[in-house]
């Protein structure tokens, strides 16, 4: 491999950093953990997390990437609830689990981030220590990834707005005409 390579990897051409997505991408994630916190879910960092899964591209991308994550997480969750319920633990189940998840993705001929997304969130419910049940560790999941999903994609939407608001403000403020 080459530095040229490499360095084409790794630096911008097409879509490079902005101050505005930064911006963005800050406002979400404090936003998905603020709401996530408010519904005292235990594990609030998967909201941001899954904010800023989202918002690392433009909303056209965004938007079928937080269909395969939504899906996926909900599939996963509710695999992985009734798996562990009955087999606690067991590595077994948890294979047979990432193999049936595979196989359904295969069949159902659907994108490979959703049987991803899945087989993450099967992981985290069946293989992660607990004091709790598969099935109410499932359901926090499900709903810190809504809640970071959600968020991620309203500012997306809603960006062009809140930009205009200020800008407006800034003209204001500034002395110029709106």
């Amino acid at each position: 491999m080459q530095n040229t390579q490499l360095g084409e990897w790794f630096f911008a051409k097409n879509n490079p950093p902005s101050v505005l997505h930064v911006v963005q991408t800050t406002m979400g994630v404090m936003l998905s953990l603020l709401i996530a916190r408010w519904f005292r879910l235990p594990e609030a960092y998967w909201a941001p997390m899954s904010t800023l899964i989202v918002m690392q591209s433009t909303l056209g991308v965004a938007l079928p990437i937080s269909v395969q994550y939504f899906v996926g997480t909900a599939f996963g969750a509710a695999v992985g609830a009734v798996v562990d319920t009955y087999f606690h633990g067991a590595a077994l189940a948890f294979g047979a689990s990432v193999l049936a998840i595979g196989l359904l993705g295969v069949i159902l001929q659907v994108e490979r981030s959703a049987p991803r997304y899945a087989n993450i969130t099967l992981a985290i419910v069946m293989l992660v220590p607990r004091s709790t049940s598969a099935r109410l560790v499932a359901l926090h999941r499900f709903f810190e990834v809504s809640i970071g999903l959600a968020v991620g994609l309203a500012i997306f939407r809603l960006w062009p707005r809140i930009n205009l608001a200020l800008s407006a403000k800034a003209n204001v403020e500034g002395g110029g005409t709106t």
